[in-house]
């Protein structure tokens, strides 16, 4: 059966195929169960193969097809035969399935051949036991989708984030060559990879710099392209990659030892051409015969292209300085040409600014990124759920839900780049609780993973509250993704909306009569022991190992719920999950208005020294960033002990910028004794814990709110500064 017969072309095949010579005899003769699971097989739209019997035979509906690829013959025959390469990882999955265990896998990797030789690729797989009347197991059930392209695509993008963390504050072009050659030849595990320039004549090179696997030697020093063989020539001159699986089958002999000279078998080498002439070399070798992928390839060329013009940003920004350099030293010497070389001069610096701007407009997307990319992959695996067939229509609605909801969010994102009206959009106002809750619900169903029902059956419409719409769904996340983590990834998150007479009593307070809307977000999660239960709403106390949980989620909803004139409660049990129950005072539909929209106007530049105190190294390189935005000059330290140090030996900054809670000294010390010993510089305080903003009386310092908008930071810098 080939690849691209009509819609039941496997019905066909295997209603025609002579069976007496397999284990299974005549389809006259064959069980119930497997006439019954056959049938079942081909009306599905999933790729579906069934395999049966001691001796495994196969059989598989048209959709199975694009698995198998160019496989010969594999109607009938034994399942380790057809997957003879990948047997050795499917066969304890295969035993599994045969005693009984049905099996679910993701993203599972293997080296197959489908015709053109062993690729990488990788499926997302369910084994299911089948079972004859008696109940014993004759067979098992493989409904399989290849996910290749969604993993070299996740790969892809990890590589070349990698490659921009590691280029972001490189100004040397030797530098730039040696990190990219080291990413791309451990990521994609090769002996070695290097860097040349091409001589004038475009003949002889030097490799200057490589990265070399252990046992694999280094190949810097000079070279003629000659002689690595006229294909080498031809490609490279031509500015096509030169690609070579094997050199010793390959090549000419005389071309092949040129390589083999220098312990290399495989290669892809990516030119540079630059004003129509070959300028440089990026190599990446295998002492190793080696079938390069289409991946592969793809991976260097864009490595290659980034990393070199990340060195034409570096050498066009050297060469400014350098002139700015050579025409100061005009005016110093050239009195007469000095309103000539002035001109010139500011010319040259407002390129070198513009230069400067590019650069900062890179790191910004680079950092964006992260953020963009998770939102297009809940996209793409909607567009992907959505591309199979015969979706049920409340399932395509869901997904089709999901995108709008996420690309809602993109342009949110986007949004907050380009416009800074941020305040009036996290303002509260009067909403439907039961309409919000629904909308987190739905994406929570996308972005908590298969393992989590989300069940909002018991959220009405029609209560209302006034409050900050942001600031709950934040709420609500922050107890999901708990649920999530207390859940181990798999259980029951049910969401209920109803309208109460009081708050409970808790926490040594009365109970609290009037109205409310109670939003409980219930579990069936391990629960949390009555000794922590009092504890869970501190700031910074969490019971998840260091680095999967900051502590502060949980805090963000006790203090988002008492600033709205609510409170939240937490009832649990051991191994019979956990309960929150977040209440805020109702209000009526009458108050309802429109969401306010955004003004558009822009904040000035700003401009001085700014010394910032944060011990958190992603919120601290995040201020610095927005400060360098907004035109200001930041340094950076992590504690107030090192700000003092550095405030002593140069107290030539405009403003303190710092954190509250920090190790050791916090903030609120830290600007004390600087408005003693400094009392011209201003200080300003940032803090994301609503008791810190509450007790302003405590210390007498302007504070500005985490998390803050660029716009805001900016209000407060020009309040401080006049």
């Amino acid at each position: 059966m080939k690849q691209g017969e009509p819609e039941g072309g496997m019905a066909a095949a295997i209603a025609h195929k002579d069976w007496s010579g397999t284990s299974l005899g005549p389809i006259d003769a064959w069980p119930a169960t497997l006439k019954t699971t056959v049938a079942l097989m081909l009306g599905s739209g999933f790729p579906q193969a069934i395999v049966w019997g001691e001796n495994l035979i196969t059989l598989y509906n048209d959709a199975f097809l694009p698995i198998l690829g160019d496989k010969s013959e594999p109607l009938g025959r034994p399942f380790s035969d057809i997957w003879a390469e990948a047997w050795p990882q499917i066969a304890p999955i295969a035993d599994a399935a045969f005693q009984g265990r049905a099996t679910y896998v993701e993203d599972f990797p293997l080296k197959v051949d489908r015709g053109a030789g062993l690729e990488e690729a990788f499926f997302t797989f369910s084994y299911s036991p089948i079972r004859d009347e008696r109940g014993v197991v004759v067979g098992f059930l493989d409904t399989v989708s290849e996910t290749t392209a969604t993993v070299l695509a996740r790969k892809k993008l990890s590589i070349l984030d990698h490659l921009s963390r590691a280029l972001t504050d490189v100004a040397d072009a030797d530098q730039i060559m040696a990190e990219s050659t080291r990413l791309v030849a451990q990521h994609l595990g090769v002996s070695n990879c290097a860097y040349a320039d091409m001589d004038d004549d475009e003949d002889g090179f030097t490799i200057r710099g490589d990265w070399a696997a252990p046992g694999s030697p280094s190949i810097v020093g000079r070279y003629s392209l000659a002689d690595f063989g006229r294909l080498a020539v031809q490609q490279l001159s031509a500015g096509r990659p030169l690609i070579v699986n094997d050199n010793g089958s390959e090549l000419a002999p005389e071309d092949a030892a040129t390589f083999q000279a220098i312990g290399i078998a495989a290669t892809i080498c990516m030119p540079l051409i630059k004003n129509g002439r070959l300028t440089a070399l990026m190599a990446i070798h295998d002492r190793e015969p080696r079938r390069w992928s289409a991946f592969e390839l793809e991976v260097i060329r864009e490595i290659t292209d980034r990393s070199w013009a990340h060195i034409e940003r570096v050498r066009d920004a050297a060469e400014l300085k350098t002139s700015i350099g050579a025409l100061d030293d005009l005016n110093r010497t050239l009195e007469q040409k000095i309103d000539i070389a002035l001109a010139e001069r500011a010319t040259l610096e407002e390129a070198y600014r513009h230069t400067q701007r590019l650069e900062a407009i890179g790191q910004l997307t680079g950092g964006v990124a992260h953020d963009f990319n998770n939102l297009l992959t809940i996209i793409r695996g909607s567009a992907d759920l959505l591309s199979r067939p015969n979706v049920p229509e409340a399932r395509r609605e869901r997904y089709l839900a999901a995108i709008r909801d996420t690309a809602d969010r993109a342009a949110r994102l986007t949004s907050q780049l380009l416009s800074f009206s941020r305040r009036q959009a996290l303002a509260p106002r009067v909403f439907d609780v039961g309409e919000c809750v629904r909308s987190m619900g739905e994406m929570m169903r996308t972005t908590l993973g298969v393992g989590i029902v989300v069940d909002m059956s018991d959220a009405p419409l029609g209560l209302f509250t006034n409050a900050d719409p942001i600031e709950l769904e934040t709420a609500l996340l922050n107890l999901a993704v708990n649920a999530r983590d207390a859940m181990k990834g798999h259980g029951r998150l049910t969401l209920t909306v109803e309208a109460v007479g009081e708050i409970p009593a808790i926490r040594g307070q009365a109970v609290r009569p009037g109205a409310f809307v109670a939003i409980h977000v219930a579990d069936t999660g391990e629960g949390i022991p009555a000794a922590l239960q009092g504890r869970v709403f501190e700031p910074f106390f969490t019971t998840k190992p260091v680095g999967e949980g900051t502590g502060l989620g949980l805090s963000q909803a006790f203090g988002f719920a008492n600033q709205s004139g609510g409170d939240i409660t937490v009832q649990s049990d051991l191994s019979q999950g956990t309960v929150f129950s977040l209440y805020l005072p109702r209000a009526e539909a009458s108050e309802v208005v429109s969401e306010p929209g955004r003004s558009e106007n822009c904040h000035p530049s700003g401009r001085g020294r700014i010394l910032v105190v944060e011990d958190n190294a992603d919120v601290g390189a995040f201020a610095v960033n927005l400060l360098e935005d907004l035109g200001y000059t930041p340094v950076l330290t992590t504690t107030a002990e090192d700000a003092l140090k550095i405030l002593e030996g140069d107290d030539r900054f405009d403003l303190l910028f710092s954190d509250v809670v920090m190790p050791g000294m916090g903030g609120v010390e830290l600007a004390h004794l600087s408005r003693k010993r400094w009392p011209d510089i201003p200080i300003l305080l940032t803090s994301g814990f609503s008791h810190t903003l509450a007790n302003d009386a405590a210390h007498g310092f302007d504070i500005l709110r985490k998390p803050y908008a660029m716009d805001e930071l900016s209000l407060s810098l020009q309040e401080k500064l006049g």
